[in-house]
Formats: structure tokens, sequence, C-alpha cells
């Protein structure tokens, strides 16, 4: 039979801020590797392309900047905001490639035989939406597949709303070839035995345009149960790589396309670190080569000691994220970590050479019932020890621990309108905790 054709999208953004901290669609990138090894000809747009060569010749987006380590923001156009979102006194954006050039792009490439749409958060699902229209316009009677964080986490909605013709629940890698078997009656030659991330091709990074980073995903969920987090939920199993298939496709990266900004996507890094971290550092040190890394995802505190500090400074970290969550060691979510142990592991990080700005830590504001005191001692220990805190907004995610009690105390329709979980609408706000407590405490922050 004739080569199979599949195009991937990475849909827009539509929110009130967007910012690239080192994101991929690491998921879709791993489909395109898995496809292409059993033959399929794989095609890729990226509608938050940041190097396409006509974004400065669009009317209406303001430009994306470059910064350090290859973050930055995206190209960005204003739109209206959603009617069930009117009392966010912010813009509202679409994030990415302008409409026209999304369609040229679509006009390049002849008509495939299905075409898959991933998506990630759940209140991101109108670039989603707008993507499946477009090409449903232009193609009309391609089967078009859905994955991805909202579509598993939103399953119902999805089906019934975006008008894809399959959604796709949970890790897509035993999945797709199946399906897509059944939509082109291409017979697939490589099954994966395993979910293993060591049986995977690397993700297909040499699609993007321009390799300012690659993404490293060397563990997949999380053994910890955090009530605000869906890590169990998108993936119940927790498992590690081979040290040194990581260290070889960093190598691979390296070498063949001299990456040099690599971002660990994992959720639960550090777990094992004696027999999963470590080894990957010291091999890369042992090497010799010339890499940055960075943890935008927060690292867990208590497992941070002297040995792993140095090998991290050593190895060349950078940009480090701890999870602290609160200050208080009384509403302190899932006992992970408590305040002395935080301390320690600042100190780790400093005598290892980290300075206090390489280091953010995560602090979690607009929980349901928060006290905005709370948030306000949090970000007065963490500058105490001479460390940057970062405000993490609380987001109500489906299937969490939090969500029921995030429904009952929220003002928006939480469960029948995804729009509404988004983090900048602070969906948990009280009385006691309103939009001046939020605005004295991101100034705060920078005081």
């Amino acid at each position: 039979m004739n080569r199979a054709s599949v195009l991937l999208i990475n849909p827009w953004i539509y929110d009130f801020a967007a910012y690239d901290l080192w994101a991929k669609p690491l998921g879709l990138l791993y489909l395109a590797s898995l496809l292409r090894i059993n033959g399929y000809e794989v095609k890729f747009i990226d509608c938050l392309d940041m190097y396409h060569p006509e974004l400065d010749k669009e009317p209406g987006l303001k430009r994306g900047v470059r910064r350090r380590y290859g973050t930055g923001r995206f190209y960005r156009q204003r739109m209206p905001k959603p009617l069930c979102l009117k009392d966010i006194p912010r813009y509202y954006y679409r994030y990415g490639l302008s409409h026209r050039l999304f369609v040229k792009e679509l006009n390049r490439i002849e008509r495939p035989q299905a075409i898959l749409v991933t998506s990630a958060m759940t209140y991101w699902y109108p670039g989603v939406f707008e993507v499946i229209r477009v090409c449903k316009g232009i193609w009309p009677g391609v089967p078009i597949i859905l994955g991805g964080i909202y579509a598993t986490l939103c399953y119902s909605h999805a089906r019934s709303y975006s008008g894809a013709d399959f959604v796709i629940k949970g890790p897509a890698e035993g999945q797709i070839l199946s399906l897509l078997e059944e939509i082109t009656g291409k017979r697939p030659s490589i099954f994966l035995d395993s979910p293993s991330l060591d049986d995977l091709p690397y993700p297909a990074f040499d699609l993007i345009r321009k390799i300012d980073y690659v993404c490293l995903l060397t563990s997949r969920g999380c053994p910890f149960r955090c009530p605000y987090c869906a890590s169990h939920i998108l993936q119940p199993r927790f498992y590690q790589r081979k040290p040194e298939g990581v260290f070889r496709e960093i190598l691979f990266w390296h070498r063949r396309y001299g990456v040099r900004e690599f971002a660990f996507y994992d959720d639960a890094l550090l777990i094992n670190a004696k027999e999963h971290l470590a080894p990957i550092l010291e091999m890369v040190i042992a090497e010799g080569i010339k890499v940055n890394f960075h943890t935008p995802n927060g690292l867990h505190i208590r497992f941070i000691d002297t040995k792993l500090s140095r090998l991290m400074y050593k190895a060349g970290f950078k940009v480090i994220r701890l999870g602290l969550e609160t200050a208080s060691d009384e509403n302190r979510l899932e006992k992970k970590t408590n305040y002395e142990e935080f301390i320690q592991a600042i100190s780790y990080l400093k005598e290892a050479g980290f300075k206090g700005e390489q280091i953010g830590v995560y602090l979690l504001m607009g929980l349901p019932h928060q006290d905005p005191r709370e948030v306000e001692e949090a970000i007065k220990l963490v500058k105490g020890q001479g460390v940057v805190p970062h405000l993490a907004e609380y987001s109500p995610i489906p299937g969490t621990k939090l969500w029921h009690e995030a429904i009952r105390c929220s003002r928006y329709d939480l469960e029948n309108e995804p729009l509404t979980q988004n983090n900048s609408a602070m969906p948990c706000l009280s009385e006691r905790f309103d939009w001046a407590n939020v605005k004295r405490l991101k100034e705060l922050r920078f005081s």
C-alpha cells in the first residue's frame, strides 16, 4: 500500500497570559516519531511557531521575544473575552500564528489521510476547536483525532463539542496505531509491548522549524497524590527510564543538532535520584559536554541533598524551580516537605554554587478557602532565604482531590464550562481573598 500521510497540529493558546517556559507538545512529538518508524509520512504544523518567516509582516500581531535559555514571549493577537470570563480585569489573546498564516500552512500540504490534534490546559480548548473547524473547512471528510490533557480530563466535553471524529483518553501510543490502521488501512510493523519510554524513539524535535531547546522526559507519572495535581490521572503508573538511555538522548540532540538547552519535563525528577538522575548527571559530567539543564516543573524539596546539589551544579543546571506550595506546616498539602527541609535544601544548593536568582519557589495562590495571609507569609519566608517566589495561581482540575471543594466554593460553573477553570480567573476567590489581595501579593513578590 502507498505511504499513508498524517498531519499533526499543535493548536493555538487562547488565554489571558501565556509564556514559552520550555513549552513544546512533547507527547505529539513522540507520536510523530512512532508514526514515522511505522512508515507514515508525517507533517507538522505548530501554531505556536516563533520562527515562521512571515510572522513580523502580519498586521495585528504583537511581536514575540526570545529570551535567555530559549524561553520567551509568544506572538499574540488580542481577541474578544469569553462572556463567562467577562469579570476578569485583563485582556484576552490568541497566542501564536495569525489565522491567515495557519490557513496558508494548511494549503501547502497535500490532503492527509488523518489529522492528529493535541490539547494542553483544559481551558485552552478554544484554540483546539478553532483548529479543528478550519481543518474541516479545508478538508471535509478527513478524520480528525483529538488527544492530550484536555481530551483526557474533559473527555465528555471534548466528545460533545470539539468537532473531532475521535477523542483519545490517556496516553496515545498504545491506541493511535490501531486507530490509524482502521482509517488508512496501513498495518503497523512496530507495536509497543509496554508503556515504557525506553521503547519509544526520540520525540521528533527535528520537525520544529528551529530547535531552541529539547524537552526531556526521564519518567512518567508521580508516586505522590497532591490534591491539586492531575499527574496520576494522566499517567496512573510511575516508571523511570534507564539512565543510559536518557544520557544517549542528550548526546544525540547535542551532537547532531547542536542543542545546548534541555528542560526536564518530569513530575517527579528526584525520585530514586541515586539510581536515576545522579547517574545521568555523572555521565554528562564525564563526557565533558557543555549543556544547560532547567526544571520548569517544581522539584521535590525533600530529596535535595549535598551530593545531588553538587552534581546538578557541575552538570550545568541553570534554572531550578522548587515546589514549596505553602509556608504553613498546618495547611501543607500532602505533607511532601516542611519549612525546615526547605531551608536545608536552599542551603545545599547555595553551597554547591547556585545563586539565589537561579532558584525559584512555587507558592500556590487561590486555593479553596485559602487565607491571603498564608500566601503573604510564604512570600516573605522565601524572599528571606534569598531566592525567588513564583505565585502559582490555582486551577481546578477535574478528577483531583480538590475538585469537588473547588466546585462548592467557586463563583463559576466549573463542571460544565472548562474555560472557568482558568488559573488567571482565580476561580476560587472569596470575600476574604479578592482581586485586591491578588494584586497586593503580586506586588509583594517584586518589592
